[in-house]
C-alpha cells in the first residue's frame, strides 16, 4: 500500500493524531444507542447515495456507511490516520480514501449526496473556506451534516467548556443558524467497557490538570455526553 503524501495546510487534532489508539476506544465507546445515525437518518437516506466523511481519520465509520451507500469517500488530511483507513477499508469496493483538507476537498464539483463531519475542522467561526467547498462538491438536493460538542449543556458539556472557554456556544449556535443550518440536540453518552478505557480517553481528551480532576471527580464509566447535529439541504 502506497503511502499517502503529507499535505499542507491541515489543522493538527489534539487527540486523534497523536493518540489513534485510544481514539479508537473513545469510537467505540461514543453514542451506544446510535442517536446520531438516528438523527441523520431523520433528515436523510444515505442508501444508494454518495457519501462523503470529511476528516473521517482512521476510518472507523467507513464501513458503516459502506453498508448501504452507493460510494463512499473518506477524506483525512493526516496521511498516517488516512493509512488506516485504506486498510480498514481494503475490502470495500465502493470505498476510496483520499489525502486531503476540509478546505480543498480532492472531490469532483456537485457530486457529493450526502456529507458529515463529526468532530472535524466545522467547529463554527473560522469554517467559512469548508462551507464553501461544500457549496461546490454537494449535489443539488443533498445534504450535508455537522457533529460537534454542545457545550451548553450535559456533564461532557461542562467539562469541553472548562477545557477550550474559547468555544462559545452562543457563538458556534449563531454562526450556523445565520446560515441556514438547523440544528438537531442529540444526547449520545459515552459507555466505556472498563475504568481504564475511560481514564485513558479523558487524558487525550482534556490537558493534564483538567483530565486528573474529572477522573478524580467523575465515578464509573458511562458520562452523560451531549452534541448538536447541524444539517442543510443543498
Amino acid at each position: 500500500m502506497t503511502r499517502p503524501p503529507r499535505i499542507e495546510g491541515a489543522t493538527p487534532s489534539p487527540n486523534i493524531w497523536h493518540h489513534p489508539a485510544t481514539y479508537e476506544i473513545e469510537n467505540r465507546a461514543a453514542d451506544p444507542h446510535g442517536r446520531i445515525e438516528e438523527a441523520m437518518s431523520s433528515v436523510a437516506s444515505r442508501s444508494g447515495a454518495r457519501f462523503l466523511d470529511v476528516g473521517c481519520g482512521s476510518g472507523f465509520h467507513l464501513p458503516q456507511w459502506a453498508s448501504t451507500a452507493a460510494s463512499v469517500i473518506g477524506v483525512e488530511p493526516h496521511p498516517d490516520l488516512a493509512r488506516l483507513a485504506l486498510r480498514r477499508t481494503r475490502k470495500l469496493s465502493n470505498v476510496a480514501v483520499s489525502v486531503g483538507t476540509a478546505q480543498a476537498l480532492p472531490i469532483a464539483d456537485a457530486s457529493v449526496d450526502v456529507m458529515q463531519a463529526r468532530w472535524a475542522y466545522f467547529f463554527g467561526p473560522g469554517s467559512e473556506p469548508g462551507l464553501a467547498e461544500l457549496d461546490r462538491v454537494m449535489a443539488r438536493g443533498g445534504t450535508a451534516f455537522v457533529i460537534d460538542n454542545d457545550g451548553s449543556r450535559s456533564t461532557f458539556g461542562s467539562w469541553f467548556l472548562r477545557g477550550y472557554p474559547m468555544v462559545d456556544p452562543v457563538a458556534v449556535e449563531r454562526f450556523w443558524s445565520t446560515r441556514g443550518w438547523t440544528r438537531i440536540p442529540v444526547d449520545m453518552g459515552w459507555s466505556f467497557s472498563s475504568r481504564a478505557d475511560f481514564e485513558a480517553v479523558v487524558r487525550i481528551e482534556f490537558a493534564p490538570e483538567l483530565a486528573e480532576s474529572i477522573i478524580a471527580t467523575h465515578e464509573g464509566t458511562d458520562v452523560d455526553y451531549a452534541v448538536n447535529v447541524w444539517w442543510r439541504r443543498f
